[in-house]
């Protein structure tokens, strides 16, 4: 009988430890799943920071880009507009300037036509005659 007793005991205590291990396989699962939940969580934050800092960093590189270009523009401008007034100047001012500026784009005109050249009074010189 104390074998048989012994036998039960054995096997008694072998189902708890099985199912003491059954358990702890059970509660290391989910302790892992919310601990991989958190790292999961942790790595997506550390994805968004680094998106939105890449992000900041671009627009303000664009925005140094736009400044730069803007400050060009205007030194360009400015030199363009000292030619134009040295050339104005030494034609006789704007008027002379811009009629230099209608010849000069006559000359590269590529199609010929008729021009009406305007006179002292403002008036363009008709055609005397008719053409053939």
């Amino acid at each position: 009988m104390n074998e048989t007793i012994s036998g039960v005991v054995g096997v008694i205590i072998l189902i708890g430890i099985g199912l003491g291990i059954i358990l702890g396989l059970i509660w290391g699962f989910q302790s892992f799943k919310v601990y991989s939940a958190e790292m999961s969580g942790h790595a997506e934050y550390a994805q968004a920071e680094s998106s939105r800092r890449i992000k900041v960093l671009e627009a303000q590189a664009a925005l140094d880009s736009a400044s730069l270009t803007a400050q060009a523009e205007v030194k360009r401008a400015e030199g363009v507009a000292q030619a134009n007034k040295i050339v104005a100047d030494g034609l006789g001012g704007p008027e002379g300037y811009l009629r230099y500026l209608y010849i000069h784009m006559l000359d590269e005109s590529k199609e010929k036509q008729v021009i009406y050249i305007p006179t002292e009074a403002g008036l363009p010189i008709l055609e005397a005659g008719k053409r053939n």
